[in-house]
């Protein structure tokens, strides 16, 4: 029997050596971590060494976190790129020629400049339809954005300044997240956004509402800005608002034109940490209110219910007043017909 072994063994090694390369090589080598660089479609390049192309899905490469100081080779097939959360300095007008196929592309939380992104970095690219690049430190928009994006974040960087040209012919575009910039006037850079129903500009240096905002608005978020009056007419061509948020702006009631707010399909609308001294007049069918932390001295109910009566009520749900001028007493007795609906009224 040991004879047998021996000879067993003696026949495995010559043919261990006649191979090219180890069979079992990935169970130890560098690679064993990363099944995709080994075994996923390899169309159009191989996955990055630094990166992750998982086989289930190749179309993805995930190169989140990695340290990486500079685009990696991005192979044609990807469609999902993840960058985000590195120390990536630049994007030179040749680090995407050859991802025109990307839908996605995550490149927050890097260290980007404005001037160190190529005019031509995006010009390729045919179908990307979500942007990411927040947190990072841009003065400006990025030249010849896709006109095909949908989604495009660029909060938490500096810019200062948004022109027409920067978002000129973006039809698809349904959500901007511009907040915490540098931004002090938007102008009429805006009105070209036909499909617009998010948009985001909080917490910047804003001291009015932009001109032409889009009228297919879903959800608009002007707070933490020093905007000190509104527009006439400022709710009138919107047909889809229902979320509003200018709290801790420096509006004043003078600054409120009369009914801007009594508009139906209003859903909430915040301003609180403003300079009011008395509740604007709402639509019956708002259902959240925030005042808190302003001026108010009275509780005004007409600003509510114009007539009660068993149909004619308000919706509203949640009313906060606290941090005003008026205590739970100054509460009319028949508030509870009008605001029949309100489980949450704090003064």
């Amino acid at each position: 029997m040991r004879a047998v072994i021996v000879f067993l063994l003696s026949a495995l090694i010559p043919l261990s050596h006649c191979q090219s390369h180890d069979p079992f090589a990935w169970l130890y080598g560098p690679h064993s971590h990363r099944f995709g660089s080994l075994l996923g479609n390899t169309n159009g390049g191989q996955c990055p060494d630094e990166c992750d192309c998982p086989p289930t899905f190749p179309v993805a490469m995930y190169c989140d976190g990695r340290g990486l100081t500079a685009m990696p080779t991005i192979p044609s097939r990807v469609k999902y790129l993840y960058l985000q959360n590195n120390a990536i300095t630049a994007v030179p007008d040749s680090a995407l020629v050859n991802a025109t196929n990307l839908v996605w592309l995550m490149m927050h939380g890097n260290q980007l400049t404005s001037g160190s992104i190529g005019e031509k970095a995006f010009m390729q690219m045919e179908g990307l339809e979500r942007l990411y690049l927040q947190y990072n430190n841009l003065t400006a928009f990025p030249s010849n954005l896709p006109r095909t994006l949908r989604d495009l974040r660029i909060d938490h960087n500096k810019i200062e300044k948004v022109t027409t040209a920067d978002l000129e012919g973006m039809d698809n575009l349904t959500i901007l997240y511009l907040h915490d910039n540098s931004v002090t006037d938007l102008g009429s850079s805006l009105k070209s956004l036909k499909s617009l129903m998010l948009l985001d500009i909080s917490d910047n240096k804003l001291t009015k509402v932009p001109d032409a905002l889009p009228e297919h608005l879903h959800q608009l978020y002007m707070q933490s800005n020093s905007i000190d009056s509104l527009p006439d007419g400022f709710l009138g061509s919107f047909s889809q608002l229902q979320y509003i948020r200018i709290a801790h702006n420096q509006l004043t009631d003078k600054g409120i034109p009369a009914n801007a707010f009594n508009v139906t399909g209003l859903v909430e609308l915040d301003l609180s940490y403003n300079k009011l001294e008395r509740i604007p007049p709402v639509s019956t069918t708002l259902q959240h209110l925030y005042l808190q932390a302003n001026q108010i001295k009275e509780f005004t109910l007409g600003s509510f219910c114009s007539i009660v009566d068993v149909t004619n009520f308000s919706k509203l749900q949640t009313l906060r007043l606290d941090g005003n001028e008026i205590s739970r007493e100054d509460i009319p007795a028949d508030s509870a017909l009008c605001l029949r609906l309100a489980n949450n009224i704090e003064v």
